[in-house]
């Protein structure tokens, strides 16, 4: 069985991070092996919660695990607090990082043109040069202008979808150039569009995957993408057959939980959608 060290946090609700990636890729047949950068009674959009910071915990998962004589076929890095728990995972990949090892890296920065409550500029810089060791990164729209350095506002600036798209595909671009990996920013509304999907950028092609949009922002989506994508490749399959997977199954837990009437904070229902993902 294919093992995974997913590197974020733990929060109880929301549906999001570890408990968004555990069942997911546990279902695709991949053992996913946390590490925990924080605990949290709910996700940080909830008015008010508990908060751990796990970052002096960190190392003493690499040491112990280290101990067991361990390797990952792959490694998966999410929500961070913060520059030192980016160096953290800089010395988790010392020790387990090869060259037969994936690395996906969805960055969490932000999202809606506004930094998280936890981001630093330190911080930004550590996770310009964590995304250039990765072979996958996920960026939303908002981390991948905060990654390139682009205003937000003036990419949306540009009112015509198709001058938009544009804009967005030289950013991807030049993520790629500057990292090698393959980039997929997620979660791309175009303006006077009602519909949002994902731009895939590699050395050979630029695509944009549509579907209707529902105006909704749901807690814990961009997880479940990243969650889908790394169970996929580990399976062996391509990058777009991961990305299709994974927006075939998020397409049908939104419907599900726009019915429900579900709020944004809680997430979405994914649970019963994950024989989709066998």
């Amino acid at each position: 069985m294919k093992k995974v060290a997913v590197i974020q946090d733990l929060s109880s609700f929301g549906k999001c991070s570890l408990t968004a990636a555990i069942p997911v890729l546990s279902v695709m047949g991949v053992q996913p092996t946390p590490l925990p950068t924080a605990v949290l009674s709910a996700q940080t959009d909830y008015p008010s919660f508990f908060y751990e910071d796990l970052t002096t915990k960190m190392p003493h998962f690499t040491t112990e695990w280290q101990k067991f004589n361990t390797s990952f076929d792959g490694i998966y890095t999410g929500f961070v607090t913060g520059r030192e728990q980016i160096d953290n995972i800089f010395a988790f990949l010392q020790a387990f990082y090869t060259s037969e090892t994936l690395l996906l890296v969805d960055p969490v920065m932000g999202d809606s043109g506004e930094a998280y409550k936890l981001f630093t500029e330190d911080m930004l810089g550590r996770m310009r040069a964590l995304v250039k060791q990765a072979d996958v990164i996920t960026p939303n729209v908002t981390e991948s202008c905060l990654l390139t350095g682009l205003s937000y506002d003036k990419l949306y600036s540009y009112r015509e979808p198709a001058d938009f798209m544009k804009a967005l595909t030289a950013v991807g671009q030049e993520l790629h150039q500057e990292t090698g990996a393959n980039v997929i920013i997620t979660g791309v509304n175009p303006p006077k569009t009602t519909t949002i999907g994902n731009v895939f950028v590699d050395a050979t092609q630029a695509s944009f995957n549509a579907t209707a949009f529902n105006g909704k922002n749901y807690s814990g989506t961009g997880d479940l993408f990243a969650s889908v994508l790394m169970g996929s490749l580990l399976r062996g399959d391509s990058v777009a057959t991961g990305i299709t997977l994974a927006e075939d199954f998020l397409l049908q837990a939104i419907a599900d939980t726009t019915r429900a009437g579900t709020p944004e904070i809680e997430g979405v229902n994914f649970e019963r959608y994950l024989r989709m993902l066998l």
